[in-house]
């Protein structure tokens, strides 16, 4: 019963993850930004990564928060398997 609860919070999750990453590796690259796949991406994260950038000072030209994104949804995803793997 447990898994049925689990393993989709660890999908959502790893697919966060993922975009993340995703969105990091295209800023290295020139991307059209009208592109379907790209806007998708960029509609996902941004509400992730918009209100930390919003939080941390300037750091030049410099962009942590997907670090720091990354690192909240392994401590967010971590706190909710405690509390489900708790309750079963």
């Amino acid at each position: 019963m447990e898994q049925i609860v689990v393993r989709p919070i660890e999908i959502v999750f790893s697919i966060l993850s993922f975009a993340i990453l995703a969105r990091v590796l295209l800023s290295w690259v020139r991307v059209d930004p009208t592109h379907p796949a790209v806007q998708l991406l960029f509609d996902v994260t941004e509400s992730i990564l918009r209100p930390i950038r919003e939080m941390m000072p300037a750091m030049g030209m410099f962009d942590f928060s997907p670090i720091i994104a990354v690192l909240l949804l392994n401590v967010l995803e971590g706190l909710l398997l405690y509390i489900i793997r708790g309750l079963f």
